[in-house]
């Protein structure tokens, strides 16, 4: 099981990571975006993108961050919530696409955020996809493709 230590991490300047190949030459989420992410995958893990969760057209209820560990050979996945308050429902997933039958998930009633969850390098020729919500908010992306 991970360490959720509650620390700060900053991003690295992950360009490109070469796994058994090279992924897809993407830039890290940039310092602005990352700024909210609270280190809960552990240490060693580098947010590499970040997806936002909407509550309106442009209050951001929520952020989904994914983070890389090139010791680990893992990525994670953690939902954090812009302003932490009162329980709400928070969700966080991480699957390899095509989706597969053991999706990492967490879910549950949280003040904070939702995850760590965590997922295994995915085989060439598959992606990462990976979602948040909060409240009624939902929103996913697809990318970081061997």
């Amino acid at each position: 099981m991970k360490s959720i230590r509650h620390k700060a991490v900053t991003a690295g300047a992950l360009a490109v990571l070469a796994i058994g190949g090279t992924l897809a030459a993407t830039a890290p989420a940039s310092a602005a975006t990352t700024g909210a992410y609270n280190g809960a995958c552990g240490k060693g893990y580098e947010v590499f993108t970040s997806t936002p969760i909407k509550s309106s057209q442009t209050t951001v209820a929520a952020t989904t961050y994914v983070a890389y560990s090139s010791a680990d050979k893992q990525w994670c996945a953690v939902t954090v919530r812009s302003k932490p308050g009162a329980r709400v429902f928070m969700e966080v997933t991480l699957d390899t696409w095509t989706t597969s039958s053991t999706p990492a998930r967490d879910a549950g009633s949280y003040t904070t955020y939702a995850g760590p969850v965590y997922k295994d390098l995915p085989a060439p020729g598959q992606c990462m996809t990976w979602s948040g919500s909060i409240d009624i908010s939902y929103n996913s992306d697809i990318g970081l493709c061997p």
